[in-house]
């Protein structure tokens, strides 16, 4: 889990040092097809393709994918604008984010220790974006809206019915995004590249599917509610190349949020492991 979260933080770093080289639909397409013929493969491989879905698991996978484009504009647009770890350490917020849709979509229940954790979370989020002062900006909304779509991507993901294989939901994600691109490419010229910006390319590539095959190892042979918590080391990863490649250290007020934001979130996801347990042991008696 912690080599998938260097892996991804090295390609937001990869796609930060490409900054406006090129436009960010290119760069889209060029990128998400190589990371969907990855997928693609490896999904054969693993024999997780399968696309003989119902109708209702297409509707979500479809809505997934939606939020997946959303998730990937919005991010990246505010990777391009922001310091790394700021936008980084707004993402730590997901797991508080996943828990708050579900008591409000799902009616699952939450108990008050971690309506205090999400309470302190968003708490650490305001220091982070600090609206209204002059650090604030349209890109810290965007980063939000970034937030925002991959907590709906994720509660959608929970409601699909178990056999459809994650592999293959995940490249009819990856394939909508270079669609998204392609359309996008209509009214935006590609730009040619230089040998340099070839070789982020190259990079933002290779690390995402470095990413990809290390969470597919995790999910396949890691315990979730133990392998959850290396998440938030993507955080360290991105302070470490923030001020290393772009000369990026957050300011004291942002480093409280982000440590805040952290705290809350291993909070939620113990809790919740807790929760999960003894459920399974209450079943397991009965």
């Amino acid at each position: 889990m912690m080599a998938s979260m260097a892996s991804f933080t090295l390609n937001d770093a990869s796609v930060k040092a490409i900054g406006e080289a090129i436009p960010l639909a290119q760069l889209l397409v060029l990128r998400g097809a190589f990371a969907s013929l990855f997928i693609a493969v490896l999904a054969w491989r693993l024999s997780a393709l399968r696309f003989a879905l119902s109708r209702r698991d297409w509707i979500l996978v479809l809505l997934r994918a939606g939020a997946e484009v959303a998730a990937s504009f919005f991010f990246l647009t505010a990777l391009r604008h922001m310091p790394l770890a700021n936008v980084t350490a707004l993402l730590q917020m997901l797991p508080l984010t996943l828990t708050l849709g579900s008591a409000l979509f799902f009616a699952e229940p939450v108990g008050w220790r971690r309506w205090v954790a999400i309470a302190a979370g968003f708490a650490g989020m305001l220091l982070i974006v600090r609206p209204g002062t002059e650090g604030f900006s349209l890109y810290s909304v965007y980063a939000l809206i970034a937030v925002f779509c991959v907590t709906l991507r994720d509660l959608v993901t929970r409601r699909m019915s178990a056999g459809v294989p994650s592999l293959t939901v995940t490249l009819i994600s990856s394939v909508a995004v270079v669609l998204f691109g392609l359309v996008w490419s209509l009214n935006t010229p590609w730009m040619p590249m230089t040998p340099r910006v070839s070789l982020l390319v190259a990079a933002t590539v290779l690390f995402i599917m470095s990413g990809y095959s290390l969470s597919v190892l995790v999910m396949r042979v890691g315990a979730v509610s133990f392998t959850a918590l290396f998440r938030y080391t993507g955080l360290v990863w991105a302070l470490v190349l923030g001020f290393v490649l772009f000369g990026d250290w957050p300011q004291p007020l942002t480093l409280t949020g982000a440590a805040i934001i952290v705290a809350t979130g291993l909070f939620t996801l113990w809790r919740e492991g807790q929760i999960r347990r003894r459920a399974q042991a209450k079943t397991r008696r009965t």
